[in-house]
């Protein structure tokens, strides 16, 4: 276990921005499951397959953001579900598209056309939205983690 971790864990330093230990952690944990995967191995993930990883790792992300202070698991569960609702990824797409290469519009594209199937309490549009959002948490979680972190950063949101 590293110093900040130790730190965190025992409360003796004062905590540095939410969003970097989060994005750290994170990228710890990857590091540690896999390494570099190879541009010929990319091709053969679905986007499918890339919005079921992405999917977990929005909700890890979101988890984390929520971790602190302390709460109830009832609080925590509310909290999470608020977030990782299609209709609020829908919406979380929407602000990040500014910040868009043309790389990552092709995976929101992509993610969006893979999401078939019925959604059963959301429309169509919103659930190829959140789909799409996940497709590509997924992309960047395995090809560029950095990346991945400027953007988890600029998703608002919501303190309670």
């Amino acid at each position: 276990m590293t110093s900040k971790e130790e730190n965190l864990l025992d409360g003796s330093n004062e905590i540095p921005s939410q969003d970097s230990v989060w994005c750290q952690l994170l990228r710890a944990s990857k590091e540690q499951l896999f390494q570099e995967i190879s541009q010929a191995q990319l091709q053969q993930i679905s986007p499918t397959a890339l919005a079921y990883l992405g999917d977990a790792v929005c909700e890890l992300y979101v988890r984390m953001f929520y971790l602190l202070p302390s709460r109830r698991p009832e609080a925590y569960h509310r909290l999470v579900v608020a977030q990782v609702r299609a209709e609020t990824q829908a919406k979380m797409l929407e602000s990040l598209y500014p910040h868009l290469n043309n790389t990552e519009l092709e995976i929101v594209r992509r993610g969006r056309n893979a999401a078939t199937g019925r959604p059963r309490r959301v429309d169509m549009a919103t659930y190829q939205q959140a789909t799409s959002l996940e497709t590509l948490i997924g992309y960047l979680y395995l090809t560029d983690f950095d990346r991945l972190s400027e953007l988890l950063q600029k998703l608002d949101l919501e303190k309670p």
